[in-house]
């Protein structure tokens, strides 16, 4: 095992200068890309979706969840198809239906394509107690030589709510060994679903009310927490809302080393409720950044086009967004997007927003975006 396992990336060297909220101007009105002279152009999405961010057909489903009948949809049937792979669907009837979740749905790291289907009407609930859908490549015996850059499975959330998920593993400050146990602080953050290796992307899902632990430095991702995507290829997050999650950073989305493409989606309400930043400040467990979204790493770039955040907060620093490049490349770019309401306890580069490349404070790139 060598040094690109990337657990030299959980601490993000965010304790250097940073721009306490009294020391910010008012930001100055987005200008839009027109032309010089035209009036600003301030147009919320759809923005064009590309083809690796679109919905899978289900036309010819691998497996059918169901025979007609609610009672038919029980967590062991999720937790069997999802194991077994392909592409699922759901014949549950023709009403709205939640399934509790009487555990963790794990997909299988041999399998190549997993979709999940609610077509509109399932609701996949943790019931507050556990999370959801789980997906390790670098969990036990690796079936691939290079589990953190493995192309499988591919994992597809669709047309589906998942809420109130729950993950309370707390991150492993102490573990430096480089092994999988100690990368990215342990399997931890991920309400909803961890997925780490392979690829992965949600369309058209919602996620109400999920959560993980309140601390921890890097810790975090209320809804989903993804790792290790093959080839660093973004994970989509296309048409889909986010309500209400919560966690010690990113009350909604967590990554480290992860490229990001958020399109026409909604961010509500989501909180980093953790505290002392990271890295944690003396006397203190760590966290509470990125009320919204929480990256960290090296070597992404994260693009929020068509979409809104409005309401989030974060305890520390970036209330909607909290973006730390610590080397490489990558950019932070909102484009036909709106920052509404975001509040940031403590420190911010741009309203509602944290950003760093490099060790240097940076304010994200706007594209006929707004703030406040």
């Amino acid at each position: 095992m060598t040094s690109r396992r990337r657990s030299v990336a959980l601490l993000a060297g965010c304790a250097g200068a940073l721009a306490p909220l009294g020391a910010l101007a008012p930001a100055a009105p987005v200008q839009s890309a027109a032309a010089e002279g035209a009036p600003p152009v301030f147009a919320l999405g759809p923005v064009p979706v590309p083809a690796a961010g679109r919905a899978v057909s289900v036309a010819h489903p691998t497996r059918v969840i169901g025979d007609g009948s609610p009672a038919s949809c029980t967590s062991a049937a999720v937790g069997r198809a999802v194991a077994a792979g392909g592409i699922i669907t759901f014949d549950c009837g023709a009403r709205p239906l939640t399934i509790a979740m009487r555990a963790t749905a794990q997909v299988d790291k041999r399998s190549h394509l997993v979709v999940l289907d609610g077509g509109g009407l399932i609701t996949l609930s943790g019931g507050g107690r556990r999370r959801i859908l789980f997906s390790d490549t670098c969990a036990g015996t690796w079936s691939t030589p290079d589990c953190v850059n493995q192309p499988y499975p591919r994992i597809v959330v669709q047309h589906i709510t998942l809420a109130d998920g729950y993950a309370p593993a707390r991150q492993n400050t102490r573990c430096t060994a480089n092994k999988p146990v100690c990368w990215y602080g342990g399997v931890t953050g991920g309400g909803a679903i961890y997925v780490e290796g392979g690829q992965f992307k949600a369309v058209d899902a919602s996620f109400v009310g999920n959560r993980c632990y309140a601390y921890g430095p890097d810790l975090g991702g209320g809804a989903i927490r993804a790792l290790a995507q093959y080839r660093n290829r973004p994970v989509y997050i296309t048409g889909d809302t986010f309500v209400n999650g919560r966690c010690s950073n990113g009350g909604a989305l967590s990554s480290i080393s992860v490229q990001w493409d958020v399109l026409n989606s909604r961010f509500t309400g989501n909180r980093a409720v953790g505290w002392g930043a990271n890295p944690a400040a003396k006397g203190t467990p760590g966290g509470g950044s990125g009320g919204a979204i929480y990256m960290d790493g090296t070597d992404d770039n994260a693009l929020i086009a068509g979409t809104t955040l409005a309401g989030n907060t974060a305890r520390e620093g970036g209330g909607a967004v909290f973006d730390v490049v610590d080397s490489g490349w990558g950019s932070l770019t909102f484009r036909e997007s709106h920052l509404i309401g975001e509040s940031s306890g403590r420190f911010q580069t741009f309203p509602g927003v944290y950003y760093q490349r490099d060790g240097r404070d940076l304010k994200p790139t706007m594209i006929d975006s707004t703030d406040g």
